[in-house]
Parts: C-alpha cells; structure tokens; sequence
C-alpha cells in the first residue's frame, strides 16, 4: 500500500527567507524593506526616495539573494522536527517557485538545516506541478502546504482532492497576506508548526 504524501513549500514554511532578504536590503542595497502589504511589490523604497521600486528591480534582488544569501536562512521554529515526524508516517517533498538552476542549492540548503528531501523547483502558480507530482506518487493520500494563497487556489482548481494548509510561519508579514482558508482555497490556516504537525498527522490518518 503506498504511503501518503506531504507536499510543503520552503520559504516562510520550512525556512525564514524575507527577514534575512529584509536585513541584506539594508546592510548591502541601501533598500528599506517594511514587511507590509504585499511584502514584494508595495513595500520596498530606496533610502532617501519616496518611490516604490519597480517590479523588475525587486524580482533582480530576489534573484541575486537566492544567487549569493541562502546561507543566511534560518529554520522557521520546529519545522525540522516536524518534517522528521512526518517523515515517519509520509513521504515528504518540497515543491518551491525557484528557477530550476537552483534546485540542487536548495536541496543542499536544507540538507545542511537537517531536512533530507527530494526538491521540486517551480515558476508561477502550483497547481499543475502538484498534478504532475501527486500523479508520479500515487499516495494513498496527499497534503499541499504553502504560506501564498494563489498556490492554493491553483491546487484547489487542478487538484481539488489533495489537503491544503495554508501556514506562513513568519510573523512579520502573516497577519497581512491573504487568507487562503478564508477564501475557500484550503482547508486549514495554521501559522505555527505546534499545531500545525498534529493537525497535518491527522489529516494524513483520514482524522481531519
């Protein structure tokens, strides 16, 4: 019988990434990043300018961050023992919106954190990369968690029969990204892995 299946996403899941991009914008770009809003597009102004940067200027940043500053990530608060705990009741895997170059990155950043898992890299909206996924698997059930609500309403359109947690495990930008719970696009909103590991392991057991 083939097990079941925990399909999490990295970033503000597994690992703080925009309180160590914040805290780089500062000390290398002269960038002042507020953590508000829509924390990519709304919220980051050069030192001494009242403009918004552009998107194409923000999304270089981010790539020159995942490029040089993984190092600097940190993991969110007992996401590593979580993923071990699930590691023994599912197969876990992590499915991230980086361009492919960097997946091999990415499963060495978390290997060295203490998370041993096959990576699956991404761009835009999730759906069709959990189809694929979930399709290769086969689990006897299967659970999406991402802390970015358009992901789970991707999922929820192309792949409506696997769970959904929204979690976004960084208190600085939580209380202002959009609910995907609230919407309807999943089933739970847990932002902290205390709950969230027992309500995922009851879900995994048919419980939830």
């Amino acid at each position: 019988m083939s097990r079941p299946l925990v399909i999490t996403d990295c970033d503000e899941v597994l690992l703080h990434m925009v309180r160590h991009f914040r805290d780089w914008l500062d000390t290398e770009h002269d960038v002042d990043f507020a953590l508000e809003g829509n924390p990519f597009l709304q919220s980051m102004r050069r030192r001494g300018s009242d403009e918004t940067m552009s998107e194409e200027q923000v999304w270089n940043l981010l790539g020159s961050f995942f490029d040089t500053e993984m190092g600097r990530q940190t993991a969110i608060p007992d996401a590593v023992e979580a993923i071990a705990e699930l590691q023994r009741e599912a197969d876990v895997v992590v499915l991230t919106n980086l361009q492919d170059h960097r997946q091999m990155d990415r499963t060495r950043q978390l290997a060295d954190l203490g998370i041993e898992a096959t990576v699956y890299t991404n761009q835009g909206p999730k759906g069709a990369a959990l189809s694929r996924i979930v399709a290769d698997h086969a689990p006897s059930r299967a659970l999406f968690i991402d802390d970015i609500a358009v992901h789970h309403r991707s999922a929820s359109e192309v792949v409506p029969h696997v769970h959904r947690l929204h979690f976004c495990g960084e208190p600085a930008i939580a209380p202002h990204v959009n609910c995907a719970f609230e919407a309807g696009h999943a089933h739970a909103r847990i932002d902290n892995w205390a709950e969230a590991l027992p309500w995922v392991l009851g879900t995994l057991h048919g419980d939830e």
